[in-house]
Order: C-alpha cells, then sequence, then structure tokens
C-alpha cells in the first residue's frame, strides 16, 4: 500500500473539511458566539466532553469542532495557519518537534500571548520550557501522557503469557503470543506518527537511565545518535520485527486497525500514547480489561524507564477575529474540574495541579515511575527542528521497507540534529 498517497488523500479530506469551518466562521473566527478548534482523533472523546460543558455554562456559544488524525491534522493546520483560514483554538505540540510545535509556531508569530490568563502562574516548573518561550506563555498545557505497551489482560491470560519487565522476557512475551495464534504487539506503521513509538518506549531505558544528560551533550556537539544507545533501542526495535512480535504487514496497517486488534484480543497488546486508552476500552467487548507495562529495554528490570511527557496542549490563533471567546474557552478548560475530567476522559494525566483528579488504575504505572524518577520526556521536545523527527518516522518506514539501515536512518538524524544547532 502506498502510505504517502494515502496520508495525502487523508490530508486533502482534512483540508477540505476544516477549510468549511473556517470559512462558516468568517475565516479563524468572526462570530464572538462561534468558536472553531481542530483537534486530534483520539482525542475526540475528551474534546466533545469539554465542549458541551462550555457550551452549558456559556449559553448562545456554538463550538465547531473538526478532528483528523495527528500526521494530517499537522499539515492541514500549517497550510491553514499560512493561508489565514485557521481555527481559533489549536492544538499544540510541545517544543519543535513537528510543524504544529509550540517554538516552531511561536518563532512564526502564531500563537497568541496567554501570559495574562490565570493559568500561566499554575504551569509547574518541570513543564514551563515546553509551554513557554523567554518567561512568557504560549499554551496551556492539558495533560501529561506516557508511552507503554496496553495489554488486554484476558487476552494475555488466555494465551499463557508473562508480563516482561526485562527484554529478553519480551521476546517470550512474543513467542507466546505467537504459539497462542495471537500477535503479541499490534504495529500500524502506516501512520507515520506510530513509526516512532516502540523506539520512543525503548530510548528512556537504553539511552537517558544510562545518561541522564544525553540532549545536553547533543546540544553541545558532544554526543551522536549513531553512536549511543539510540541504536541498541532500534537494534531491539528490529529484533521484535524479526522474532514475529509485530503485526505481519505493519506498513500495510492503519492505526485504528491496531486499536481494533488488542480491542478485540486478536493482538495482547500495542505499544502507544496513554491517550488511546478509552478508545480501545470503547471497541471492546464487555468485561474486557486493560493494563500497561513498561517496554523494557534492558535485562535489569530495575533499569527500565517509561517516557513521560506533555501530551495536549492548546493555543490560540494570534490572527482570530474571536480572542476575547477563544480565551474564555482556555480558561475554562484550565479550571479545576475541566482539567481532570479531560484527563480522566483522554486517559492521561492532568498538567496542571488538581485535587479533582483520581487517577485510572491502568495508568497506575506511569504514575509509579513519575514518583520514583524513573520517566523522560518524548524525545523530539527536546531536538532543535522538526526535520529530526521527520527524518525518524520516514527512517523507520524504511528500514521496515528494507530500503535503509538503521546507522542510515540515525546519520541522517544527526544531520538534522546538526542543522538546528548552527
Amino acid at each position: 500500500m502506498n502510505t504517502r498517497r494515502t496520508a495525502l488523500f487523508a490530508a486533502t479530506a482534512v483540508v477540505a473539511a476544516l477549510a468549511t469551518t473556517a470559512c462558516s466562521n468568517g475565516g479563524g473566527g468572526s462570530s464572538s458566539t462561534v468558536l472553531s478548534i481542530a483537534s486530534t482523533t483520539d482525542a475526540k472523546a475528551a474534546v466533545e466532553e469539554a465542549i458541551a460543558a462550555f457550551e452549558a455554562e456559556n449559553p448562545g456559544v456554538e463550538v465547531k469542532a473538526t478532528y483528523a488524525e495527528t500526521d494530517s491534522l499537522v499539515t492541514t493546520l500549517r497550510t491553514q495557519l499560512s493561508s489565514g483560514t485557521a481555527p481559533d483554538v489549536l492544538t499544540v505540540w510541545p517544543g519543535y518537534g513537528n510543524a504544529m510545535g509550540m517554538r516552531v509556531l511561536q518563532e512564526n508569530g502564531y500563537l497568541a500571548d496567554l501570559s495574562d490568563e490565570a493559568f500561566a502562574a499554575k504551569i509547574p516548573s518541570g513543564l514551563q520550557g515546553l509551554s513557554q518561550v523567554d518567561g512568557k506563555s504560549w499554551v496551556l498545557p492539558l495533560t501529561v501522557v506516557g508511552i507503554g505497551a496496553i495489554y488486554n489482560e484476558q487476552a494475555v491470560e488466555a494465551a499463557g503469557a508473562e508480563i516482561p519487565t526485562t527484554f529478553d522476557e519480551v521476546l517470550d512475551f512474543c513467542d507466546a503470543a505467537t504459539a497462542a495464534g495471537k500477535v503479541a504487539f499490534a504495529l500500524g506503521n502506516q501512520a507515520a506518527w506510530v513509526t516512532q513509538l516502540v523506539n520512543y518506549a525503548l530510548v528512556p531505558t537504553t539511552v537517558f537511565q544510562k545518561e541522564p544528560d544525553f540532549d545536553a551533550k547533543m546540544a553541545a556537539g558532544d554526543a551522536t545518535f549513531v553512536d549511543s544507545g539510540w541504536t541498541t533501542a532500534f537494534d531491539e526495535y528490529m529484533e521484535m520485527n524479526s522474532r514475529g512480535c509485530f503485526t505481519a504487514d505493519s506498513l500495510g496497517t492503519s492505526f485504528e486497525a491496531t486499536t481494533a486488534q488488542v480491542a478485540a484480543g486478536d493482538a495482547l497488546a500495542v505499544v502507544q500514547v496513554t491517550s488511546v486508552l478509552p478508545g480501545i476500552r470503547d471497541q471492546a467487548p464487555a468485561g474486557t480489561t486493560f493494563s500497561m507495562f513498561a517496554l523494557p529495554g534492558d535485562d535489569d528490570a530495575e533499569d527500565t524507564w517509561m517516557p513521560a511527557a506533555l501530551g495536549f496542549s492548546l493555543g490560540v490563533n494570534a490572527a482570530s477575529k474571536n480572542q476575547e471567546l477563544a480565551r474564555k474557552f482556555i480558561d475554562f478548560m484550565a479550571s479545576d474540574k475541566a482539567m481532570a475530567s479531560f484527563a480522566t476522559t483522554s486517559g492521561s494525566l492532568p498538567a496542571l495541579p488538581t485535587d479533582a483528579f483520581e487517577a485510572d488504575p491502568a495508568l497506575q504505572i506511569l504514575v509509579d515511575f513519575q514518583a520514583e524518577g524513573r520517566t523522560y520526556p518524548f524525545m523530539d521536545q527536546f531536538w532543535p527542528n522538526a526535520k529530526v523527527q521527520q527524518e525518524h518516522l520516514d527512517g523507520v518506514q524504511k528500514v521496515f521497507a528494507g530500503t535503509a539501515t538503521i546507522d542510515d536512518v540515525l546519520a541522517a538524524m544527526d544531520a538534522a540534529y546538526a542543522e538546528g544547532v548552527k
């Protein structure tokens, strides 16, 4: 299957849909009672819930939302920002990770300054570098998310598999699934953003647990991807593939197909962002339960770390004609009740402290790892440009297709990184 052609068709459809929404609001929302917002499909349930609550508190106000998968949404929103037709409220990613990264947007003047909003003073110090520039706040951080192996408890038990705590045990987990006629880890590498997740799950252990200052060394020019634990993680990724751990045709498998496989028990697990858990639950038969484990990248269980980072953030389009209503929505989302509700529904932890939140038991391992200091932010959040991530995404697909080696991909990432620090 031609994944680039599929992505192009999807992006084209999303552009048309979002353009209709923007135009109905006068190009970015000229009506003072109609607010436009664009979000990812995996956050739809949480966003819809928030919209309903906001509209209930503000009679006469209508919020028009459009949703798309991450890759398509990023492409579409950048196109709309350039043409002046973007929604009033934007989904924003941290750092320079992609074209909708906070720092990328801020440098191009696309985000309104939110420093005077009440929530800005509540942003934890650990998230300020991902939501602020030069002491000014540009986004409302809503959630903290992790990446791990979300698994179907009944399917794992039926396969006689044991939850792994070391990398060797991961391979045993895969063998048990194969013997039971199941897939150990559903993998949908047709979607570019999915390709990075296994590496992201492994690298905190193979790189940052052993070398916590690796990012600082990269920035100083004293380290490289190709000569680091990134090679170890990538080797493990491909060893898992050779061992039959993943969906047979991962390049032809969509993200949606993987969540359906885990929900049905055809796959035991999927390495994913915690925010997809609610969607998996919604598809599962009654009585099915899910949990999560950290994907080990080492043969010492005590060395295992997890990725945990700022997830969903909202910004206000600097060109929006609906600034007052957009900011009112942002302030509403920053309230204790809305923050806790959004985190619960989206399978995440709240980014701002609130006593109104009670963690999903399935996410307890993420809570525990955070408390133990065994987490590291998503790798791209500290990269100097979006090109590094793109080389990673494209590179994983090429390695799976047999058209590039691991060293080729990591060398390309090193070259892209060097461009960002010149």
